[in-house]
């Protein structure tokens, strides 16, 4: 598989997780009796979603090597913070679209070493 077809599906990955986190807080947000209704939790899980989005489209952009490597380390917070808000809100489907969001990155990661580390022969 070459890197450019890799790093997308990765990007993919992560922009799926990223949508499915936008939804599911949005829901949270929008509908009652979920317990988080307008809260400030519910909104920041809304743009740190957005933002999770918006970095996975520059994943798939080719870029310098520190670029990537900060981006990727950008990304990783992000699906921390956004998997413990969904945790501290009890929205149990947003930490879970976040562990999707972290396979993906995970790929990503793992694709880059593998086309950087030198041959064996």
């Amino acid at each position: 598989m070459s890197h450019s077809h890799s790093s997308k599906l990765s990007a993919i990955v992560l922009l799926a997780a990223s949508l499915a986190g936008i939804a599911i807080a949005l829901y949270a947000y929008l509908i009652p009796l979920t317990g988080v209704t307008g809260s400030l939790g519910a909104l920041v899980a809304i743009f740190a979603c957005v933002a999770l989005a918006i970095m996975a489209f520059l994943l798939a952009v080719p870029k310098s090597r520190v670029a990537a490597i900060s981006l990727r380390v950008v990304i990783l917070v992000g699906l921390i913070g956004t998997f413990f808000v969904g945790l501290l809100l009890h929205q149990w489907w947003i930490s879970v679209a976040m562990v999707v969001g972290l396979t993906g990155l995970i790929l990503d990661m793992t694709h880059t070493s593998r086309q950087t580390r030198p041959t064996d022969s």
